[in-house]
């Protein structure tokens, strides 16, 4: 998803961006979770309670890890473009593997910017447990679509 208000001054070093970018997906992703809430049948509310509740303990300590940086955080935009058109439970669902893709995707660069130092070692033990509870709910959600397969091999990744 993206922001339908300009993007603030985002860092210029690599590991902050990274930070950065992972904040901007989960505020997205604490968004669209309103809107799949909306269109999502009573028997998947538990999952959706779920979701929102990791991306709001994601947002508090990206918020954390970025202060560390000494980089402000980026506030939630007012709104969102979303990547389909939702106005049913399946597009309900096709939207929470979206946004959960899309957080992975940005958890993996968290991994991959990481600087080797000792400071880095925490996000680093952070980004990877956020990245699996990413791919944890992708495969819920993709249970829910009866979609297979259900895991992806390397989550964040093409590969």
């Amino acid at each position: 998803m993206t922001s339908v208000e300009p993007e603030p001054s985002r860092p210029s070093a690599a590991d902050a961006a990274a930070l950065y970018d992972a904040l901007t997906a989960v505020h997205a992703a604490i968004y669209g979770y309103g809107i799949v809430s909306a269109h999502s049948t009573p028997d998947v509310n538990d999952l959706v309670a779920q979701a929102l509740s990791q991306h709001r303990s994601q947002r508090e300590t990206l918020i954390t890890m970025l202060s560390a940086h000494s980089v402000a955080a980026p506030l939630a935009a007012a709104g969102y473009r979303l990547p389909m058109a939702v106005d049913d439970p399946t597009a309900a669902a096709n939207l929470a593997v979206q946004m959960e893709n899309d957080a992975a995707v940005a958890w993996r660069a968290v991994l991959e910017q990481a600087k080797p130092d000792a400071g880095a070692d925490d996000d680093r033990a952070y980004a990877v447990a956020a990245l699996t509870q990413c791919a944890l709910l992708a495969a819920r959600w993709k249970q829910v679509l009866k979609a297979w397969p259900v895991t992806q091999a390397f989550p964040g990744g093409s590969d």
